[in-house]
């Protein structure tokens, strides 16, 4: 076995770095450790990760789930109104009879912690598979970002509405939030990485916070059965008999989406929980068992505090005060935690909320630069910079402070491109295993998540239409991923793709016979396989080449499988056929192959070998296209052009002939 890949290049120690290149070694420090190495939503754990159980894992995944309390309630009250405790009540049925059953299958499907968008690329292959799971990137980019701009703007909030916060402060929304995300890039390119232990603590104190204040404000409304009347008469006068309540209830419910925002993050941590001693890397039961407990466990404590909570700031708070400038925007929970437990009390929630906020926000960061390296590098769409952590903090950094300069620092405004990110993630897993269940025949299951399917297709429609931000924001992130991305293919096109190459022992044979002198190759259709087209090609390279004897030729089929591939393992195949010795391999693309193999043979061997071709028919910019597109085309100049950039020295590269 060989491998191509080079190592990195030693910067050298000679004198004192300065100015841009000081900067640019600063900037792609790391670089070969830049992809999955943070704990967080798709990492990967390193070699020496001690795994934890499931209810820890949980408090990590809590960090985006449960601060959603901060501002979840209020939103629901400014988006639905009176009607907040029903639409509650359908996202919370929606969440465990859709999502939950939704995510345990992916949770089975990919314990790697890959989540739906791995499924949808093994279930969509090909370019078509590529680009949705571009797509899907899109949407996920603005989860995570959305997650990092609201989450700053709602500690924000907390900051400025605390009875003890300076006067100046207030009016300051988008200053305060630029500082929290500065802070928080600032925090990254020094070096960060989550620890689980910090997010218990955080996640245990906000739980146990918001059970106080849920609880005292539960015994304010049994004993102020006023308030509770006021509120009854309100939704039956304003909405009717109770049926058209439940049916209205049914319309305003993609307002509250934004709760289903921890199931995409509960199966991305999946590697951090600890299985059973019995587990093997092909069926880890036991960490999909945790996973399972993780997800119904988070899900069902997550639903217990939306419906209480929003029962609770419906009744108990004035409508007016869930405005735009009102003391329970966007603090729904924190503004009864002052009222009903004092200013002391009430700032400790503040605290915690604005401790919990924040560590949202560094979640969703490492979830960006552990989901953008695990994808794009692999399909060759990511520039090399963007295998370092740094450049990519910068990227996000710059990316968060637009959203808060456009979204102003509002927490109500961000809501619906938030639910829009989330919606989009949950709907695709929900299609994804749809998709799984009707290929393995399970008829009950197919019909079942169907079902759940169409009801969050229905729900992100109807968000992106009423609001069409998070649309546009995911728009224009997958409208930058594909730009990038596709600028990214056609730099790296010359460049060696082999993950590594193994030749099977009659491969080895037939290039082994070739004692002393020149190992010589014919390049091969693998379309046309029959005697007369061997014979063919056999005397038209030796009558322009001059081959002489012609019995130890070999000839060199690439099998073109899935030309959106980008890196692949070549395994070379030795065959005979029709009396003709064949190297076959299966790749995704034929020059880029072709060179490899020619490379391997030369360090396997120590003979530099001879490769022929013949020109090919067409257009060149035609021919170039399907090489970039299908893997064929412009064959033999692009294998030149390979094993040029590969092989800087004339003498050690394998030679090409076209004729």
């Amino acid at each position: 076995m060989t491998s191509l890949a080079k190592a990195p290049s030693d910067p050298g120690t000679s004198g004192k770095l300065r100015g841009r290149a000081a900067l640019r070694l600063w900037l792609l420090d790391g670089m070969p450790e830049g992809s999955g190495k943070r704990q967080g939503p798709h990492g990967r754990p390193t070699e020496n990760h001690k795994p934890q159980t499931w209810w820890r894992v949980m408090c990590l995944t809590g960090l985006d789930y449960f601060s959603t309390l901060g501002y979840q309630p209020a939103i629901a009250a400014l988006a639905a109104g009176v009607l907040a405790p029903l639409a509650t009540i359908v996202l919370v049925l929606v969440t465990l009879f859709g999502a939950l059953p939704v995510y345990k299958r992916v949770a089975r499907e990919s314990p790697r912690g890959a989540g739906s968008i791995a499924m949808l690329e093994r279930l969509l292959p090909r370019w078509w598979g590529k680009a949705f799971v571009l797509s899907l990137l899109g949407f996920a980019a603005t989860d995570f970002m959305i997650t990092i701009t609201l989450s700053a703007a709602d500690a924000t909030a907390h900051v400025i509405e605390n009875p003890f916060a300076p006067s100046f402060l207030r009016g300051q929304n988008v200053i305060i939030t630029l500082v929290l995300i500065a802070a928080l890039a600032a925090i990254f390119l020094r070096g960060f990485k989550e620890a689980i232990g910090i997010a218990v603590v955080l996640v245990a104190v906000f739980l146990t916070l918001n059970l106080v204040v849920i609880g005292v404000a539960l015994v304010q409304v049994v004993h102020s059965p006023l308030l509770t009347n006021d509120w009854w008469t309100a939704l039956t006068t304003q909405h009717g008999n109770p049926v058209m309540v439940v049916a209205i209830a049914l319309l305003v419910f993609p307002r509250l989406a934004l709760g289903l925002s921890g199931f995409e993050t509960g199966v991305a941590v999946m590697p951090q929980i600890k299985g059973r001693a019995t587990d093997t890397e092909e069926n880890p039961e036991g960490r999909i068992k945790g996973a399972h407990r993780l997800l119904t466990t988070a899900a069902v404590i997550m639903s217990s505090f939306l419906i209480t909570s929003s029962l609770a700031t419906t009744i108990l708070i004035p409508a007016a005060e869930f405005q735009p400038g009102g003391a329970a925007n966007g603090r729904a929970l924190a503004f009864l935690a002052h009222h009903l437990l004092g200013e002391g009390f009430g700032t400790v929630y503040d605290v915690s909320t604005i401790a919990i906020l924040w560590f949202a926000g560094a979640s969703a960061m490492a979830g960006l630069l552990n989901l953008v390296p695990r994808y794009l590098p692999r399909f060759g769409m990511a520039p090399q910079w963007a295998a370092a952590v740094r450049p990519l903090v910068l990227v996000f950094a710059a990316v968060a402070v637009v959203i808060t300069i456009i979204f102003k620092a509002d927490v109500d405004a961000q809501g619906g491109a938030y639910a829009t990110g989330v919606l989009v993630l949950i709907t695709s897993a929900a299609i994804a295993v749809t998709l799984s269940a009707r290929r393995k025949g399970e008829r009950g299951k197919t019909i079942g998540f169907g079902a759940v399917s169409l009801a969050f297709i229905y729900t992100t429609v109807a968000n992106s239409i009423e609001r069409p931000d998070g649309l546009k924001i995911a728009l224009l992130f997958i409208l930058g991923i594909v730009l990038v991305s596709l600028l990214s293919r056609l730099r790296r096109s010359f460049e060696l793709r082999a993950t590594y190459i193994r030749m099977d022992e009659a491969a080895m044979g037939f290039v082994a016979a070739v004692d002393e002198g020149t190992i010589r190759i014919i390049s091969h259709d693998p379309k046309t396989r029959n005697a007369a087209a061997y014979r063919r090609k056999l005397a038209h390279a030796a009558e322009v080449n001059e081959l002489g004897d012609l019995s130890d030729v070999l000839f060199m089929e690439v099998i073109v499988d899935d030309s959106s591939d980008f890196e692949t393992a070549l395994e070379v195949r030795g065959i005979t056929r029709h009396g003709f010795k064949i190297l076959q391999v299966h790749s995704s693309n034929v020059p880029n192959t072709i060179a490899a193999v020619l490379l391997h043979i030369r360090d396997a061997t120590g003979l530099i070998p001879h490769i022929y071709f013949r020109w090919n028919e067409g257009n060149p910019i035609t021919n170039m296209l399907k090489f970039i597109f299908v893997g064929e085309g412009e064959i033999a100049p692009v294998t030149r052009e390979v094993l040029r950039e590969a092989e800087p020295e004339l003498t050690q590269r394998p030679w090409v002939h076209v004729g």
